[in-house]
């Protein structure tokens, strides 16, 4: 079967198309500014492609009906409409994507492609905010994770390049993008994440500012007269690395830090705190770490991101050997290190995965595993550098 994916992230959209043996055929990425998508040019790149039999569309956010893919009618295109506000930087362009494919291949199928379908196995204990009943019952608030798709897709890929059956393999899974998450996999599940009820919470991104204190945004409304709008502007749009740096592209902020820029360097010092706590909080949920994996654009092209993050983290059996730092092309990173646990940096797979969530019995008893000792292995679309050993495929794209 030939389907048409449209991945619409915060920053991007990106088409393809994909063949039953999951190759991709047709490739083709446009930028999106504040939600808007340029339906002229996605047309024409629609017009290009045939034989398409069915189209998945990446949905950032279910909300509280949905948890698993699901096929588009009408009914599901109100819903989605109708909680828009839960992720205002990806939804806007998400639903322009179903309207504009449903008009240019009216006879085509869609489906719904749920990154929250991924986290539905987190248990109660990780999902559940503390707040009063009510709330959680009449509005179906609970933390939700988002970026399942790349978090599936990175853990089921690490362990098949380390040669390791997924069952009782813990994996701390990097998104690092224009958004950023990390998740906590057990033998193939997610059982923690950073995103919650919806895609802000957690770490500092490039326009949004993570997790915040709750109390502050009570603080503001009463004593600074700020309503909603500004409020969310002030953390969606306006904060993360460009509110501290001046600029949402890590890229530029380490261009500044390396020539002196203070603000630079606070940004870059406050993204990787976030980033070290949390991937020891995703550790903790797990009682330990088996795998570590890095994708996303920052995760793939910023080996100076990942040496921080995995410097910080010795106690965890992770530790950093010497070395130069090479990107994504190179055969190695200065962060690629001996300990009890691995570590991969891979590329992140653009089309995808069909599956909503991960197939199989229950994760087996937790257990510790050392490290290991098999050459890592490339993929369709997916390139690693592990312990003592590495190797790259074809060249992935920015997530």
């Amino acid at each position: 079967m030939r389907v048409l994916v449209l991945n619409a992230g915060s920053s991007s959209v990106k088409l393809s198309l994909v063949d039953g043996d999951d190759r991709i055929l047709f490739d083709r990425e446009f930028e999106v500014s504040e939600g808007r998508l340029d339906e002229a040019q996605l047309a024409n790149a629609i017009h290009g492609v045939g034989g398409v039999e069915a189209i998945g569309h990446r949905i950032v956010h279910g909300g509280p009906r949905y948890q698993a893919s699901v096929r588009i009618d009408g009914d599901v295109i109100r819903y989605l409409i109708s909680i828009t506000d839960l992720a205002p930087l990806h939804l806007p362009a998400a639903m322009a994507g179903i309207a504009a494919t449903r008009e240019l291949l009216p006879r085509v199928p869609g489906v719904a492609c749920l990154d929250t379908a991924f986290h539905s196995t987190i248990p109660p204990a990780a999902s559940t905010y503390a707040i009063p009943l009510e709330w959680r019952r009449r509005y179906g608030i609970r933390r939700y994770g988002f970026h399942g798709f790349s978090h599936a897709y990175a853990a089921r890929r690490a362990a098949e390049m380390l040669s390791r059956p997924q069952s009782g393999l813990r994996v701390v899974t990097c998104h690092l993008g224009a958004g950023a998450s990390l998740a906590a996999v057990l033998g193939g599940r997610s059982v923690d994440t950073t995103m919650g009820f919806t895609p802000l919470e957690g770490l500092v991104m490039a326009t949004r500012s993570g997790t915040v204190d709750p109390g502050m945004l009570l603080w503001l409304q009463r004593h600074a007269g700020m309503e909603e709008p500004e409020l969310s502007d002030g953390l969606d749009k306006a904060g993360g690395l460009k509110a501290l740096a001046g600029t949402p592209d890590m890229r530029e902020v380490m261009k500044r830090r390396s020539s002196g820029d203070e603000a630079a360097r606070l940004a870059f010092d406050v993204y990787v705190h976030r980033l070290r706590s949390l991937i020891a909080s995703m550790a903790a949920s797990m009682e330990g770490l088996d795998v570590l994996v890095f994708t996303g654009g920052v995760g793939e092209n910023a080996p100076a991101v990942r040496a921080a993050a995995v410097g910080g983290l010795r106690f965890l059996g992770v530790e950093r050997r010497g070395g130069r730092a090479r990107g994504p092309a190179g055969a190695g990173d200065a962060a690629a290190l001996g300990g009890p646990a691995d570590r991969l940096f891979t590329p992140l797979r653009r089309s995808a995965s069909s599956r909503s969530r991960p197939e199989g019995p229950e994760p087996a008893a937790r257990r510790r595993r050392g490290p290991s000792r098999g050459r890592a292995r490339t993929g369709s679309g997916l390139g690693c550098c592990a312990p003592r050993t590495g190797c790259q495929d074809r060249a992935a794209r920015r997530c």
